[in-house]
């Protein structure tokens, strides 16, 4: 079974995050959307609003589930008896900073590190982004799935 996981903090999840997602349920088996938690980060939606977007989102993909978990990737992927775990790439220095993350994973594991180049369309959409034009009252509506939208 082709298993992998698609970890991120998803504050929130963008159409980007949905665009990797279902280009990459043809490759596997089941896709693990990994909620990361960590204390020191400042989060603009809670965990349980970023899970029920998440699940919202997929409801009819039973090829996806959603957890939340804190520590490793690595750790969270071999406890999943994941093989893989999924990134998306936006531009050249996320590829940079994944790369020396997919090599310490592999070093330290042997599970593979899967890319996807994000849609053109969806390229420069951030969860920053996102946030920032929240923050300001802009209109995002065209930058998220439409779980997100439904929040207002």
């Amino acid at each position: 079974m082709r298993k992998a996981i698609f970890p991120g903090s998803f504050d929130p999840i963008t159409l980007g995050h949905e665009d990797i997602i279902k280009r990459g349920l043809p490759l596997f088996d089941e896709i693990v959307i990994a909620i990361g938690v960590n204390a020191e980060k400042k989060y603009m939606f809670s965990l349980e609003e970023r899970k029920r977007f998440i699940e919202e989102t997929f409801k009819n993909e039973p090829k996806v589930s959603v957890i939340t978990y804190e520590g490793l990737t690595i750790d969270l992927a071999k406890k999943l008896k994941a093989n893989f775990i999924v990134r998306g790439l936006r531009n050249p220095a996320d590829f940079e900073f994944e790369k020396a993350i997919a090599h310490t994973n592999r070093k330290l594991s042997k599970i593979e590190t899967v890319f996807l180049l994000t849609a053109a369309s969806t390229s420069f959409i951030s969860s920053s982004i996102v946030r920032d034009v929240l923050r300001h009252g802009g209109e995002y509506e065209m930058l998220v799935p439409n779980a997100v939208r439904a929040k207002k």
